[in-house]
């Protein structure tokens, strides 16, 4: 599909007023995206698990204006307070999304939106924010034209996610979610999350991820610094191709269920998301002290016991400890025993694969 599928044509259905919510997930990149081109366009194709405990939850009430404003007017609520500082974000996103929303200036909205998780818990709280607000407008947009498709609600929902933030849209559907034109993965697109296709080993299909919260502060640097730094980077070209040829590997082992391999680029992956920021610049480092010491109590606890439990990393210090179902009571007794101590003030979160985003009544 090409971006101009997403305008809409005229409306038959005229509709005044409503509400609508969703509880759309966060997600976990297996495959890193770092680095973007105009118009959030990856400059790498990625992987991710849809979590499933992980949501926020967005409500968008609307209310038709006599006459169409110049901008969208909106209020947001967060957690029920106003929250003036996500504003500009949130302003920032309708502006790019206008020319494929352009319904949306006949409209004043209140934005009524809450996590399940703790804010700067190291969750990507824009994935699921932006993805649930993303899904709201779609609803709109079903109620204008009745006669969408849910597929093309389901691309044009990731498309206008994404336009909010990357990673976005990867968390309208469940289990695996690939984003960013790969020669193997079908229906593979820069401009929407497709559900992979490929086959999957049962293994995969409620993998666990608990989130060991190691530092719940404000990055140093964010990510959208952190990918503009990708621009001139000398090892960006290299880290892109690895990203495809990563990929490739990784749609073997989602077949066979080979975790070995699993493991070796899903590790990988993380530490080169980690090593590009600290080769950048300006380079900066995210990891924290205690990410290392719970890197190495992983890594010694698999070499002592065979238990395939793994580690990947977002751009930030908290660690993501990803580990097969049947393995669950171990890992977590070492979790617990071994890895909480490295945690601000013992915290963590407990996730696994989920099934998408959801629409509330």
């Amino acid at each position: 599909m090409h971006q101009n599928d997403f305008i809409p044509q005229a409306f038959n259905n005229n509709i005044e007023k409503g509400i609508v919510t969703w509880q759309s997930p966060s997600n976990i990149a297996l495959v890193k995206y770092w680095g973007k081109k105009e118009n959030q366009i990856p400059a790498n194709p990625s992987i991710s698990f849809t979590l499933e405990t992980s949501v926020t939850t967005t409500s968008l009430e609307y209310f038709k204006e006599e006459q169409a404003g110049l901008t969208v007017q909106f209020e947001l609520y967060f957690e029920d307070k106003k929250k003036e500082d996500f504003k500009p974000k949130i302003e920032n996103f309708f502006k790019r999304i206008e020319s494929y929303c352009p319904y949306l200036k006949n409209y004043k909205f209140v934005i009524r939106t809450k996590n399940s998780f703790p804010h700067s818990s190291g969750i990507a709280s824009s994935a699921s924010g932006m993805s649930a607000l993303a899904l709201c407008i779609m609803s709109i947009e079903k109620e204008l034209n009745p006669e969408m498709t849910e597929e093309y609600f389901n691309k044009k929902a990731s498309f206008l996610a994404r336009l909010g933030s990357g990673s976005a849209c990867r968390s309208i559907e469940g289990g695996l979610v690939a984003w960013g034109e790969h020669v193997n993965i079908e229906g593979s697109s820069d401009l929407f999350g497709v559900k992979y296709k490929g086959e999957v080993h049962k293994v995969f299909k409620n993998y666990q991820d608990t989130i060991l919260l190691v530092d719940k502060g404000s990055k140093q640097v964010s990510s959208s610094v952190g990918h503009n730094l990708m621009h001139g980077h000398p090892f960006a070209e290299k880290r892109f191709e690895q990203a495809h040829s990563n990929l490739d590997d990784l749609r073997q082992v989602l077949k066979s269920g080979d975790l070995k391999t699993f493991i070796q680029i899903v590790e990988s992956e993380a530490l080169t998301l980690h090593a590009m920021m600290m080769s950048s610049r300006p380079y900066f480092i995210l990891m924290k002290p205690n990410t290392l010491e719970i890197i190495n109590h992983i890594w010694k606890y698999r070499e002592q016991t065979g238990i395939p439990v793994c580690f990947t990393l977002d751009a930030g210090a908290n660690v993501h400890v990803l580990y097969p179902e049947e393995n669950e009571d171990k890992v977590f007794e070492f979790i617990k025993n071994e890895l909480l101590a490295y945690c601000e003030n013992e915290q963590y979160l407990c996730d696994r694969v989920g099934i998408g985003a959801v629409q509330l009544n």
